[in-house]
């Protein structure tokens, strides 16, 4: 399920739904961990505000895009190689929980990552039709406004100094950012499943001498589904985290 994103790039990170609120993230207020040494902070750090910098560079090149051609169609061409690079560059947040110098499940951090970089590469890439679809700029207006909001939350997390309002929105922001994102997903998907029919994309037909079969248009089908069990659990559980820790003791009240 690509609405779930991020994994482990900050002294904060762990398992979250990637549109702004984790499911064990209580470190607002509650006493912190011991963090990572002073070399993996600094590197923490540069890495968050990389990340920062290029969804950044992401979202301008979408407003660009947009006030030279005076319409939000086809906008995913304006920003398609930024868009791959910086998602596909979040597979190293694996390595971060795998080594240790960020306090996150590598399970769920790997599976949070390659579903934005499966709907990034298997679908959006490989589908070629679905990249005229409005339907993208729906996941990719999410995706970006989380992540700038995410990386940034994460630097200054790691220098000890939270703003209050970069805390508010990254618990805040999702209650718009999440359904966004997830529309735009199951919509892209959606319009992808019949060139993927008509192609026999990533499918392998028996027989072969593996006698293994695999039906990629069954398997989208199949992940369109899963969104029905787990979206609607996991936007309560993210409101249940957002009283959690923006009601905390006022110690990020104006900034940290």
């Amino acid at each position: 399920m690509a609405a779930f994103g991020g994994g482990g790039g900050g002294g904060s990170r762990r398992a979250d739904n990637g549109y702004g609120v984790s499911g064990q993230q209580q470190q607002a207020g509650s006493r912190r961990r011991k963090g990572p040494g002073a070399l993996a902070t600094a590197y923490l750090v540069i890495y968050n505000v990389v990340m920062t910098a290029g969804w950044l560079v992401i979202a301008v090149g979408l407003v660009r895009a947009y006030l030279t051609k005076g319409s939000y169609h086809n906008l995913y061409y304006s920003i398609e190689k930024p868009l791959k690079f910086f998602q596909t560059g979040a597979l190293v947040e694996i390595l971060h929980c795998a080594i240790g110098i960020v306090p996150s499940s590598v399970v769920l951090t790997t599976f949070q990552v390659m579903s934005r970089v499966f709907l990034t590469w298997a679908v959006t890439h490989s589908v070629k039709e679905v990249q005229n679809e409005d339907c993208i700029l729906l996941f990719v207006v999410a995706w970006t406004i989380t992540e700038i909001v995410r990386y940034s939350f994460y630097t200054f997390n790691l220098l000890n100094h939270l703003p209050y309002f970069i805390k508010w929105a990254r618990y805040t922001l999702f209650f718009v950012l999440y359904p966004m994102g997830v529309l735009g997903e199951l919509l892209t998907i959606y319009a992808a499943l019949p060139y993927v029919r008509r192609s026999d994309l990533f499918s392998i037909s028996l027989p072969n001498k593996y006698n293994f079969s695999f039906d990629y248009y069954t398997f989208l089908i199949l992940t369109m589904l899963s969104y029905i069990p787990l979206f609607p659990q996991l936007y309560f559980h993210m409101i249940h985290q957002r009283r959690k820790v923006l009601s905390l003791p006022e110690e990020h009240k104006k900034s940290e």
